[in-house]
């Protein structure tokens, strides 16, 4: 105030000291452009009086910058949760679903019978192995073991009950992998046994309980009508194609020697996450590149449905919690800045009669307002970034946040600042000298 007081010059000195310049002097002034006015309010006045104004209250302003705060950081909140419960929910996607292939021969009716176009070939693991984004493969087929029984003892004991024939499928090295199952007890076959023919099975953990069989140290065996097959393996825990774990499983090589198995029936293949379009695209071709429409191929979308719906809820209902957090940020600003404005109606009026303009006064308490709303956008920006590290870390999940969110969060709460205090900035300008002075201010 002091500054505006020695700036504020009186004209009656300027005119007695234009009447002392010399003729030429007066004619020099008339021609040169005027210098910039010295009594004009600067940036630097400006932030100055903004921030003692603001600084003044300092309880009315955590109050008044909660509503900020709370608003920024439910934005920020919003977008990092989001991201990061997408990321988790893309997790559990891609552990049942979303990273499994199938690829079957392509059928077409004929005559009222489907007939297949395609037929898939014995080393089609290897082949589909070799594409971008196949983690691994393995083939599977039925076994029609023509009406005989499997049994784990060789004795048939026509009074027993009959009871249904535990399922005998075939499959190559690969497909444990792929269907995400592990031994239990023992192994799994390898190449050497389905290159040659060898009579050995696996079992699913219930058609060994099925059968009896609940170690294989002893080498046990088990019976498909009169043939005995040594029990190497017990398996479980397989995600998906389930039904495995009920059957009897052959290599691929004695299916075909010992039950004339023509081809596979389908090809199952894990793929990286993201990988279902290509991996679709290309499956055929290096399948046949003769015939690649010869195949069917089911591949889990690029993004599920059931994912974007999940994610469009969360943000819908927190960005409904920061819409309307910040509402109430930007009115209590404006309350605030609007009870401040008649509260330094004898500042306004004492300024004004000093010389300040409508737009320095205006501009005082825009900035003021727009500060307000810049702190607030900074705490509240900062408090939702902890706060989403805090629930991820909680969870155990990853956290994901955009910094660019962030930022442009943190910065909004300056423009929310600066038009919540529009109407009260008008309100201080339009305030005449003479009005203070009748209000006794």
């Amino acid at each position: 105030m002091r500054r505006l007081l020695t700036r504020a010059r009186p004209a009656t000195d300027a005119i007695d000291a234009d009447e002392r310049e010399p003729a030429d002097v007066q004619t020099a002034s008339a021609v040169a452009p005027r210098p910039p006015r010295g009594d004009r309010f600067g940036a630097r006045d400006l932030v100055a009086e903004a921030t003692f104004g603001i600084g003044a209250r300092p309880g009315r302003l955590i109050l008044t910058i909660m509503g900020t705060v709370l608003g920024i950081a439910s934005v920020v909140v919003t977008v990092g949760l989001a991201n990061t419960a997408a990321g988790q929910i893309n997790k559990q996607f891609d552990a049942v679903a979303a990273t499994q292939v199938v690829v079957e021969p392509a059928k077409s009716s004929s005559g009222g019978q489907e007939r297949a176009r395609g037929r898939l070939p014995w080393d089609a693991a290897d082949r589909v192995s070799r594409l971008a984004g196949v983690e691994s493969a393995g083939t599977l087929a039925d076994v029609d073991i023509k009406g005989a029984k499997v049994t784990s003892v060789p004795v048939n004991d026509p009074s027993q009950a009959s009871r249904t024939s535990t399922p005998v499928l075939a499959a190559s090295e690969g497909l444990l992998e792929t269907l995400r199952g592990f031994v239990v007890t023992g192994r799994n076959f390898d190449s050497g046994h389905d290159g040659r023919g060898d009579r050995v099975v696996v079992l699913g953990a219930q058609a060994a309980e099925a059968l009896g069989v609940n170690r294989i140290d002893s080498q046990p065996s088990i019976f498909i009508g009169e043939d005995s097959y040594t029990v190497i393996g017990i398996i479980d825990g397989v995600k998906r194609k389930t039904e495995v774990l009920e059957a009897v499983i052959l290599p691929m090589g004695t299916a075909q020697a010992d039950f004339g198995l023509a081809a596979p029936a389908e090809l199952q293949v894990r793929i990286a996450p993201g990988a279902g379009e290509v991996v679709a695209a290309q499956a055929p071709t290096a399948l046949d590149p003769n015939s690649p429409d010869g195949f069917s191929v089911k591949a889990p979308p690029a993004r599920s449905s059931v994912q974007e719906n999940v994610q469009g809820d969360i943000n819908l209902i927190f960005v409904a919690l920061g819409a309307v957090a910040l509402l109430i940020g930007g009115v209590g600003i404006a309350n605030v800045t609007l009870l401040s404005v008649m509260e330094r109606v004898g500042e306004i009026g004492l300024r004004r009669a000093l010389g300040a303009t409508r737009r320095d006064i205006a501009a005082q308490f825009m900035v003021e307002s727009g500060i307000v709303g810049l702190v607030g956008g900074l705490i509240g920006a900062s408090l939702g970034v902890c706060v989403v590290v805090l629930v991820s870390a909680l969870r155990s999940w990853v956290p994901i946040l955009d910094l660019r969110v962030v930022a442009v969060a943190a910065v909004a709460g300056g423009f929310i600042g600066l038009a919540a205090g529009v109407y009260p900035a008008l309100k201080a300008a339009a305030i005449e000298p003479i009005t203070a002075l009748r209000r006794g201010v």
